[in-house]
């Protein structure tokens, strides 16, 4: 994308979630707050005629974007490996299954397997 089309995107983005925050209040039956409805017009606005005072938040943005993804997405990888992964693979050890065909076999050591009906090499596949 290019850097107009973001910083469109950018501030339509902002005008929307300011707008949201305007409207929030009248999912408890009460008043909007009427702080957050000018900077959702000026985002709106902005973002519209694709405005070059937009380009620094919109900077400021993808580098909090990065930072946050350099801390959350390791966050996220453990927590999948840790509470996915790890308790299958402890119920797999229990229950005695070798998927990866790690144990040796036939009294031999090696990983080898014996193939039977072995055909011709030309043609693999």
């Amino acid at each position: 994308m290019d850097e107009k089309g973001s910083i469109k995107s950018f501030g339509l983005l902002f005008s929307l979630v300011f707008l949201i925050l305007f409207l929030w209040p009248l999912t408890n039956n009460e008043n909007p707050n009427l702080w957050f409805l000018i900077p959702s017009l000026v985002f709106l606005v902005l973002g519209l005629f694709k405005s070059r005072l937009l380009i620094p938040l919109n900077k400021i943005w993808i580098k909090f974007g990065i930072l946050l993804g350099t801390f959350i997405a390791p966050v996220i990888m453990a927590l999948i490996f840790f509470l996915i992964v790890t308790p299958i693979g402890l119920m797999m050890k229990l229950f005695g299954k070798d998927v990866l065909s790690l144990k040796f076999k036939n009294d031999f050591n090696s990983y080898w397997v014996r193939r039977k009906n072995v055909k011709s090499m030309k043609k693999q596949f």
